[in-house]
């Protein structure tokens, strides 16, 4: 079948990222038509002076919307687009310029109604995102579970970087309104009605992820919490690996505890610690970075693994609906 891409990108203020993320996009080698959907989520910002430079450049459509939250938009871009497959983006994503190239070279060889990439970092990321891009992507961290590391054809990709056919957002009725955990949970339900999912490995964008460690704690903590409410939801899917934060939790404590009368059990997590260290000092030739990834390790950890469980046992005994009992994490 001949593709047409619709790119889809919700942004909320953000003049910085939405402009580095224009330009990657209008430096593409691709040379097939496709367009540019931008969705303004109700900024507090006018952002149309950013958009205006790349009017000639990309065939670009600027949507100005009220605040619903990214899943909503995207949903609404993808029905004002015209094309008949959707690559969806976050702003703070820089796109490769081989990108679309990569993935319609992979859909024509074997065409799935949804897939994913993976992150990448880029040198002009700061101190503080390469240790959280590298904590996030790792493979010694359980960064690592979702990036590559997942079975490439039972893939759950991640709105930073998905593709969906116009047949599987019409099926679906696309994102729901839980945030974060929409992607995993749209792919779920695209997996129930039978339609496959897919990592392409070499679809690769740098994502910038904005944030500083504060920030990433608060993230990692609903990220814990959504997928405490993923599992309930749909417990088919639930994974192991889904406590392993929790897991870590447990054992620093255990260990520190119990440290006046024995000293393996820090020594060993000393030692994990130190791997990762050394890790992040290799990848990125940064002893700060380095530092930083072991700092943010522990807040993924603690702030994922503490939320996971604290969900998990108030969906356990409560009789409410999760939309009832954690309000922030849905948009109305």
């Amino acid at each position: 079948m001949d593709i047409f891409f619709s790119i889809i990108v919700p942004v909320y203020n953000r003049q910085d990222e939405l402009f580095e993320f224009l330009d990657s996009i209008a430096k593409t080698s691709f040379n097939e038509p496709f367009e540019v959907l931008v969705i303004d989520d109700g900024s507090s910002v006018d952002l149309s002076n950013v958009v205006r430079p790349f009017i000639d450049k990309l065939n670009l459509k600027y949507l100005k919307k009220s605040n619903s939250g990214p899943g909503d938009s995207r949903n609404y871009g993808m029905r004002q687009a015209m094309g008949n497959y959707f690559l969806i983006f976050d702003s703070d994503c820089i796109i490769p310029e081989d990108y679309l190239t990569t993935v319609s070279k992979s859909l024509k060889e074997e065409y799935v109604d949804c897939f994913g990439g993976p992150d990448d970092s880029d040198p002009s990321f700061s101190k503080v995102q390469k240790a959280i891009d590298f904590v996030m992507t790792a493979p010694i961290t359980t960064g690592g579970i979702r990036g590559g590391s997942e079975k490439v054809t039972k893939f759950q990709p991640r709105s930073f970087n998905m593709g969906l056919s116009r047949e599987a957002f019409l099926a679906t009725g696309g994102f729901a309104k839980i945030h974060p955990g929409e992607d995993p949970e749209l792919v779920f339900r695209l997996w129930k009605l039978g339609f496959k999912t897919q990592l392409i490995p070499t679809a690769k964008v740098c994502h910038k992820r904005r944030v500083d460690l504060d920030k990433f704690h608060l993230q990692v903590s609903k990220f814990g919490a959504t997928r405490a409410i993923l599992n309930k939801w749909y417990p088919e899917y639930a994974k192991p690996t889904f406590w392993l934060p929790t897991l870590f939790v447990v054992y620093t404590c255990f260990s520190v505890l119990i440290s006046l009368l024995s000293t393996i059990p820090i020594f060993l997590l000393f030692v994990y610690s130190l791997l990762v260290l050394l890790s992040a000092i290799i990848k990125y030739r940064s002893l700060v970075v380095g530092f930083l990834a072991v700092k943010a390790l522990y807040i993924m950890m603690f702030g994922y693994g503490i939320h996971f469980l604290e969900t998990t046992i108030i969906l356990l005994f409560s009789k409410k609906e999760p939309q009832e009992l954690f309000p922030k994490l849905f948009f109305k």
